[in-house]
């Protein structure tokens, strides 16, 4: 295993901390910047846009700059970022720092995704991918916990000093183990910008977003669901997301190594699988041990279709590897917000949080039929990728 893989997977281990530890720290910054929840919730959706729209641009703009070097440089404005956050005094001084730091997020991903398969070779590049993904898993599992209880016992902002010193020893990482491409092509934008012509890679980035939002549809309301619906205690709810986030772990892997096998089958049986248990868990989440079954094979489909994911849309734009590849984050962070949305107007006209893994089945069924017209003629043609 290349250790440059490990130092990718240390900085989406910080990048995926930092993006989602503030969840757990919402009652800790609105108390202290004298904000409302609900304002404080803006801190989310703020660093959601700023990846959405971030992530081409920052991959437009360093275009022409290495691989290696790119990701160095969104790690120091990843530093940067989470140091303003720990420094920042209002509102909307933070709200800044949030968005300065999700710059990085979607380029970062998208980059580092293209530069981990070129690290291994071409029959296991999606496991090269999952690997790196395994950071933001592991983030979810690990990160946002401890971050959250750090924060809890010092103050938030000494979480977000802690993220600041995790990204520093990732950036040393970075520049210690990524090998420099003496055969690395320079990129010209209008190449770059023509390769967005292909209709499949579109199709394969509204298939992210569909992905995303059956995940997030049923994952925002999570919470409520279990304490509502399941019964259990808060913190049976801390162990179940601990238990959601080990079966996307697993997933990760999993899917990495089957789509390096098939990227067509690996994607197509995911989505029916996250249909299937998503529709399962509005029956079983009136039952703990069956809610709790069902949530962790809900989450190891799910993750499983990150890395074929990833790999389909560089095979679609693989004139363009590192701005397809960011878009693809673009997708996912759209799909995230269409997710929640769905699953809040369902709650909100009145069918009840049972109906929630309903609507998430049926986004993953358009997803599948997405996938479906993706690979019509496709012949399993195409399966490896170049990076």
């Amino acid at each position: 295993m290349p250790v440059a893989l490990l130092a990718l997977a240390l900085s989406a281990f910080a990048i995926g901390t930092t993006e989602f530890v503030i969840m757990g720290l919402l009652p800790e910054v609105a108390g202290d910047l004298q904000v409302t929840i609900p304002s404080a919730g803006w801190l989310i959706s703020g660093y959601a846009l700023g990846v959405a729209i971030g992530a081409p641009i920052m991959a437009l703009l360093t275009a022409k700059l290495p691989r290696k070097r790119t990701l160095i440089l969104l790690m120091i404005i990843f530093i940067i970022g989470n140091v303003l956050c720990a420094l920042a005094y209002t509102y909307n001084l933070l709200m800044l720092a949030r968005v300065v730091t999700a710059l990085c997020h979607g380029a970062f991903f998208g980059i580092g995704a293209v530069v981990a398969a070129s690290l291994v070779a071409p029959g296991k590049q999606a496991s090269a991918v999952a690997l790196m993904f395994t950071g933001l898993t592991l983030a979810n599992v690990l990160g946002v916990p401890l971050g959250t209880w750090f924060g809890q016992m010092f103050g938030w902002r000494a979480t977000f000093w802690g993220v600041a010193i995790i990204g520093i020893f990732a950036f040393i990482a970075l520049i210690v183990s990524l090998p420099t491409n003496k055969e690395e092509k320079p990129v010209h934008l209008a190449s770059e910008i023509s390769a967005l012509a292909n209709g499949k890679l579109w199709l394969s980035l509204l298939m992210t977003v569909f992905f995303a939002a059956a995940m997030f549809a049923l994952f925002s309301y999570i919470a409520p669901l279990l304490l509502q619906v399941t019964g259990i205690s808060d913190r049976g709810v801390s162990w179940t997301l601990f238990l959601i986030g080990a079966g996307l772990t697993v997933g990760n892997i999993l899917g990495g190594k089957l789509a390096d096998w098939k990227v067509s089958f690996s994607l197509i049986l995911s989505f029916v699988l996250i249909a299937l248990f998503s529709l399962l868990f509005s029956w079983t989440s009136h039952a703990l041990w069956l809610a709790e079954i069902t949530l962790f094979l809900w989450a190891m489909a799910t993750f499983a279709t990150v890395p074929g994911l990833q790999i389909n849309v560089v095979r679609h734009g693989k004139d363009a590897p590192n701005l397809v590849s960011t878009l693809n984050i673009s997708a996912f962070n759209v799909g995230n917000a269409l997710g929640a949305w769905v699953g809040g107007a369902v709650i909100e006209k009145g069918y009840g949080l049972t109906s929630v893994p309903v609507a998430a089945a049926a986004l993953a069924a358009v997803g599948l039929v997405i996938c479906l017209i993706t690979f019509r003629n496709s012949g399993g043609q195409g399966e490896a990728v170049n990076a």
